[in-house]
C-alpha cells in the first residue's frame, strides 16, 4: 500500500513544480533595432541594441543574424536593394555578430531577429549593407627625401594585368619618385622634421575626412562624396595635406573609367617616416571603406 501511494504523490507534485516554473511567456521578443555594421578584411562585424533582452529578461533566448545578397542602385551607391533569399548565418545570445569567410568588394545584406524561450521569433531588424574590404596595419612609409625607394604607397596595382585584386597586389610600398605611386610622403622645405602626403599618380585626390583626429581606422565609414562641396580643407584635391598622427585620409583613385577609394590614418609621425594604417575597396565606385552608420 506505501508503494502504491507514494507514487501517484510524487508524481503530482513533480508535474506541480514543472508548471510552476515554466519560463514560456507567450510574448514576441522586441525586434531589434539600431543594427550597424563595421567592413573587415574579409568579415564584417555587426552591432546593435540589446532592446530584445533588455524588455524581457526572463523570456529571451537569443538572437539570430541573416545575411542575404545586396544590389546596388544604379550609380547609386548609397541606395540599393537586398535580395529574398536570406540564410542563417548564427545565433548569440550579445548584441554583436561577426560574419567571416566572406568575399572583399562583395556587398551584403544583413538583418537580425531575437527568439524567446518558448521559441517565438521576432520579426527581423530593419536591413543593413555593408561591404568587406582589406586592410592592414603597421606600414611604415619614409619621406622621399630620407629613403626614396620607401616613400611611395600603392593601394592595389593589377601587376599581372587580369583585373582581379591579388593580396600580392594590395598595400604596395614602393618608390616616391614612381609614377606608379598613388601617394608619397614628403618633407617640408620650410620644416624638415614635418611630413605630408603628397598625390602622385595622375588624377589621384585627397581629402581629409574630418579636421579632428579619429579613435581608429573604423571611424572612417563612407568615403566623402566628391559631388558635394565641403570645408575648403575637406575638399578633394591634388595637394599635399600634412601628416598628423590620428587623422583620417581619404584618396579618390582612377582605374580606368572607375574610381576607387582608399584611406589612411597615420599612427605616427616623425622627421623620417610615418607609421599608418590603411584600407581599400575592392568594389569600384563603392565607397564603403569601414562601415559605420550611414547618414
Amino acid at each position: 500500500m506505501r508503494a502504491w501511494w507514494l507514487i501517484p504523490v510524487v508524481f503530482a507534485a513533480a508535474a506541480c513544480h514543472s508548471d510552476s516554473t515554466s519560463p514560456g511567456t507567450g510574448r514576441v521578443p522586441d525586434v531589434p533595432t539600431g543594427l550597424v555594421g563595421t567592413s573587415l578584411n574579409g568579415a564584417i562585424a555587426l552591432v546593435w541594441d540589446d532592446n530584445a533582452f533588455a524588455a524581457d529578461p526572463n523570456g529571451f533566448q537569443n538572437y539570430r543574424v541573416f545575411s542575404t545578397t545586396y544590389t546596388f542602385a544604379s550609380n547609386d551607391y548609397l541606395n540599393g536593394q537586398c535580395g529574398s533569399t536570406w540564410k542563417l548565418e548564427g545565433s548569440t545570445v550579445a548584441p554583436e555578430f561577426v560574419v567571416g569567410a566572406l568575399s572583399n568588394g562583395v556587398a551584403q545584406c544583413f538583418a537580425v531577429s531575437a527568439i524567446g524561450v518558448d521559441q517565438q521569433e521576432s520579426a527581423r531588424s530593419a536591413p543593413r549593407n555593408d561591404t568587406p574590404r582589406p586592410d592592414a596595419r603597421n606600414v611604415v612609409v619614409f619621406a622621399r627625401q630620407v629613403q626614396a625607394a620607401q616613400s611611395g604607397f600603392r593601394f592595389w596595382q593589377d601587376l599581372n594585368g587580369d583585373g582581379q585584386v591579388q593580396a600580392n597586389e594590395l598595400g604596395l610600398v614602393i618608390s616616391g619618385n614612381s609614377p606608379d605611386a598613388d601617394f608619397s610622403v614628403e618633407r617640408f622645405r620650410t620644416a624638415p622634421d614635418s611630413l605630408l602626403f603628397q598625390p602622385r599618380r595622375t588624377d589621384v585626390l585627397l581629402a581629409l575626412y574630418d579636421s579632428l583626429p579619429l579613435a581608429d581606422l573604423t571611424s572612417i565609414d563612407l568615403a566623402p562624396d566628391p559631388t558635394v562641396s565641403r570645408t575648403p580643407t575637406l575638399d578633394y584635391s591634388p595637394l599635399g595635406a600634412d601628416a598628423l598622427p590620428g587623422l583620417g585620409y581619404v584618396f579618390e583613385l582612377p582605374f580606368g573609367s572607375t574610381v576607387s577609394y582608399g584611406a589612411v590614418r597615420p599612427t605616427h609621425v616623425g622627421d623620417r617616416f610615418v607609421i599608418l594604417e590603411w584600407s581599400f575597396q575592392t568594389d569600384p565606385n563603392n565607397p564603403e571603406l569601414r562601415k559605420g552608420r550611414k547618414p
